[in-house]
């Protein structure tokens, strides 16, 4: 396990060449015992499929969301590692325009960070997701919104994350994630 030294979070699932499970998460300076690998994502092959590279990366968002509303952060920036067959890596970060916890917000900026790199033939074998510049929760500013349907999601999304410390990670979460059983 690495852990870095500034303020950061990231859950990662890289694969070497050969499709092995290889896993490493780096977490901040206020829980450096811990290790946080639950829901972990590998590639088993080279992948071109933008749909399972979406359904992996939604899966790293709401594992990366529920572990920031767990520690009381949120993040400022985020920051995307794709990995390549050929042994190269892209990394891009872009900073929320709020600071913010909450899959909706992480995964609106995942999806452009991942549309930003323009993925058409490239044989994908990992990614990272990381969340940057955290601060507590307390110091993020609460906005009165009139959108009720963020509202309710916001609700549904405490709702999930007891549930997810009750019954574990795997028990509950979006559709696309979870495979087909059959």
């Amino acid at each position: 396990m690495h852990v870095g030294r500034g303020r950061s979070v990231s859950v990662r699932c890289p694969c070497d060449r050969d499709g092995a499970r290889s896993w490493t998460t780096t977490i901040g300076p206020r829980q450096a015992d811990a290790v946080h690998d639950d829901g972990i994502h590998t590639f088993n092959h080279h992948t071109l499929d933008g749909t399972e590279t979406r359904t992996a990366l939604l899966d790293l968002i709401t594992q990366l969301g529920s572990l920031l509303r767990h520690r009381g952060q949120a993040a400022r920036a985020l920051t995307l590692t794709l990995r390549f067959a050929g042994g190269t890596a892209w990394e891009k970060t872009r900073r929320l325009p709020e600071p913010s916890a909450h899959d909706d917000d992480l995964r609106t900026m995942a999806y452009r960070l991942i549309d930003a790199a323009g993925l058409q033939r490239g044989r994908l074998i990992g990614l990272a997701l990381k969340g940057e510049d955290l601060i507590d929760v307390g110091q993020v500013a609460h906005q009165i919104s009139l959108d009720e349907a963020r509202e309710a999601r916001l609700v549904t999304e405490t709702a999930v994350d007891r549930v997810r410390d009750k019954f574990g990670h795997q028990i509950i979460g979006p559709a696309t994630v979870f495979r087909r059983a059959s």
